[in-house]
């Protein structure tokens, strides 16, 4: 009699949800998360931004609690971080403010040029 090969049990927690637990319990890795998506969208690559600050939202403090603090309807802010939303500068900026007050934190935009390349004369 053979027997049958067992299947893999599978992975109790989702992607999400591991990623969601990091960010309710690990301040550090919160304040790389917001800073990645806002320098994704200062460097000019918004779709990331938004996935990046959806996400984060949708872990940290859900989007139903960040309507009622900024004053906008939650249904808008899905939108908004969807991926054909549009946000303007002031709803974006407004969101930023809002989890950036909420978590403690202050971030800064600083300046820094590029390298060029040195020529060197053939």
């Amino acid at each position: 009699m053979m027997r049958e090969k067992k299947a893999a049990p599978p992975l109790t927690r989702s992607m999400a949800e591991l990623i969601g637990g990091y960010l309710r319990s690990d301040l550090a890795f919160r304040t790389a998360l917001l800073r990645e998506a806002i320098e994704s969208i200062l460097g000019g690559d918004v779709e990331t931004g938004k996935t990046i600050l959806g996400d984060y939202i949708k872990a940290t403090h859900g989007f139903e609690k960040l309507g009622r603090a900024i004053g906008t309807p939650s249904k808008s802010l899905i939108r908004m971080f969807g991926p054909r939303g549009n946000p303007q500068a002031r709803n974006l900026f407004g969101v930023i403010g809002y989890l950036q007050k909420r978590d403690g934190l202050v971030l800064r935009v600083t300046s820094e040029r590029k390298r060029r390349p040195v020529r060197r004369a053939a």
